[in-house]
């Protein structure tokens, strides 16, 4: 059934706001987009959006907000409780609990999610009766609340980057090998809402081998790939002398530095680092809350930019569901480290929420354009906004201000 509608504003990917814009759509798909009158078309006021996208999130994360602040350490402290959390899950509180955050993103703004799952068994490792249990958990979450979903199904083989075996609040995350994993994630068929990708969780937790055939798993379903890589300083230090080289070496050594890759954090990168991740097109996810709230420190997210290379934003542990804040903590953190303001304009931090995250995830959406997905966010505008441009939606709205998401054409928040 076609539709159309005449929004008061939308943002087309401009230094402006487009004003009295009708968008057509058709199956799911934006098929027509003017500023032709159009008297069939319903109006909404407020303004336009893309869908935004958290490219990086660990749903379960979510019930440990406001629950790991009175004892102060740093991310490897924070970790013991996150372990504690995850044994106590199984798939019917997992798919309730990734309900409720589904939910919570989608009245945010986010339409899109992509969350790096490596939840994957019982408690004590062993696997459930369908070895893909949680993941079906997940992807049934996302059918029942509307988002849409890449689950990044996650290696996740050892402790260290020593080799040594996961810890015994790790067993349920692991497959026992690359071999067993990689045959459990093509076993696992999503439906028209969802896709599967596949990640490396660090090279903390996937040997060399097995990266190679994380590589070659990705290559042969043609999905994104997602690797968490220099989040800590530790992880370099412990790569080097133990690999010889550094986490984004090894990942280049093994075919996990390429276009359909998105290194999540790359916090602590050198200069020749930055250059081989520009070189190869990989591309960087930053999830800035999270990298605040976890201590992990302030990723070059300017230099990545200016060097060429994409940026996308996540939400990671959903400590705070908020796409626009993401979008001004990471102009802020770099305004912080270089004194210095306007490094990410607001056409740019659009585009990280937005498109450059759809495109990590394997959608063609986060864009108002014929032929792409129909994912659309409305955000409330006062008066006094009007005329101020890509400006106001990146440093001056917040999740409060966002009153309907549409994914694939349907309204799923009014």
């Amino acid at each position: 059934m076609d539709t159309a509608y005449k929004f008061q504003y939308a943002w087309l990917g401009g230094e402006t706001l487009e004003s009295d814009v009708t968008i057509k759509i058709s199956d799911g798909r934006i098929t027509a987009v003017s500023r032709d009158a159009d008297d069939g078309a319903t109006p909404i006021a407020g303004v336009a959006l893309p869908g935004l996208v958290s490219a990086h999130s660990h749903l379960f994360h979510r019930s440990l907000r406001g629950r790991t602040h009175t004892q102060g350490g740093d991310f490897w402290a924070w970790r013991e409780p996150m372990y504690e959390l995850a044994n106590t899950l199984d798939p019917d509180s997992y798919f309730s609990l990734a309900c409720e955050v589904f939910n919570e993103m989608l009245r945010s703004g986010y339409t899109t999610v992509g969350e790096f799952h490596y939840l994957h068994h019982q408690p004590d490792g062993t696997p459930y009766e369908d070895p893909n249990t949680m993941g079906k958990a997940v992807i049934a979450a996302a059918r029942a609340t509307g988002i849409r979903l890449t689950l990044l199904d996650t290696i996740y083989l050892t402790s260290n980057v020593d080799g040594s075996p996961p810890l015994p609040h790790q067993l349920r995350f692991s497959d026992g090998s690359a071999d067993i994993w990689a045959e459990r994630v093509s076993n696992l068929d999503p439906d028209d809402g969802a896709q599967v990708g596949v990640a490396a969780h660090s090279v903390r937790a996937v040997p060399p081998a097995a990266l190679q055939i994380v590589r070659q798993l990705g290559s042969h379903l043609s999905s994104p790939v997602h690797v968490h890589v220099s989040e800590q300083p530790a992880e370099n230090e412990a790569c080097v002398q133990q690999q010889g080289v550094t986490p984004i070496q090894l990942l280049g050594e093994y075919g996990l530095l390429a276009q359909d890759t998105t290194l999540v954090h790359a916090t602590h990168v050198d200069e020749e680092d930055r250059q081989r991740i520009a070189t190869s097109g990989a591309s960087v996810c930053f999830c800035p809350t999270t990298e605040a709230d976890l201590g992990d420190g302030i990723g070059p997210a300017t230099e990545y930019s200016v060097s060429g290379v994409k940026v996308s934003l996540g939400s990671d542990s959903n400590a705070v569901i908020d796409p626009f804040l993401e979008m001004r903590q990471l102009e802020y953190h770099d305004r912080l480290r270089l004194q210095s303001r306007g490094l990410h304009s607001p056409r740019q931090l659009l585009e990280y929420a937005t498109v450059n995250g759809a495109e990590s995830l394997g959608w063609d959406s986060g864009e108002l354009a014929a032929g792409r997905l129909a994912d659309i966010v409305v955000a409330d505008l006062q008066p006094e906004d009007e005329g101020t441009g890509p400006g106001m939606i990146a440093f001056g709205t917040t999740a409060a201000n966002v009153s309907k998401v549409m994914v694939g054409g349907k309204m799923v928040m009014t």
